[in-house]
């Protein structure tokens, strides 16, 4: 699976990008027991027509889907990530 995370909004020459990649991960990663790989294309925002003309053609399976920036974490993960501090911390120690 090849996922590519776009800042900004759809365009179809993504798609060819993601092509690319696809037969690159089918050509050299890929076992011979396994199904082809899919790719997904998550971006900032999309023009629902603009994708269906972009995926008409597509020859592997490819998806496309969006986000949504929040300013706070849902309060059911905040517990499953390290507060500011200590990723600040573990930065440093990484760094020397």
């Amino acid at each position: 699976m090849a996922i590519e995370l776009k800042i900004g909004k759809f365009e179809p020459s993504d798609m060819g990008q993601l092509q690319f990649y696809l037969t690159a991960l089918n050509e050299q990663e890929k076992l011979p027991e396994e199904n082809e790989s899919i790719g997904i294309i998550i971006c900032r925002s999309k023009n629902r027509t603009v994708v269906e003309y972009a995926l008409k053609s597509a020859t592997v399976p490819m998806g496309v889907a969006t986000y949504k920036i929040s300013n706070e974490l849902p309060i059911n993960m905040r517990e499953l990530l390290p507060e500011p501090e200590e990723i600040a911390r573990r930065l440093d120690e990484i760094e020397g």
